[in-house]
């Protein structure tokens, strides 16, 4: 029993000397990173509507021109 209490506590020990930060700010630097992705991803997001919205403005006014260049040959028809 000696042997395995020993153990643990040098366990515990090598442990807390290299520990890399306190829990608390390795929950921070998580925390902070998991932001980080979060902001990206809804820029990601915002840039992918944009661009889409813009193709579809275009869309709209190649439609339109479309539109004008055969009412207006219809016209040239008739």
């Amino acid at each position: 029993m000696n042997k395995l209490l020993i153990g643990f506590s040098v366990g515990l020990l090598v442990g807390l000397l290299f520990a890399p930060a306190k829990g608390s700010e390795t929950r921070e630097t998580i925390s902070g990173r998991g932001r980080d992705l979060k902001n990206k991803f809804n820029d990601l997001v915002d840039a992918v509507t944009n661009k889409f919205d813009s193709i579809k403005d275009d869309v709209d006014d190649l439609a339109r021109e479309g539109k004008q260049k055969a009412r207006s040959f219809k016209n040239e028809m008739i």
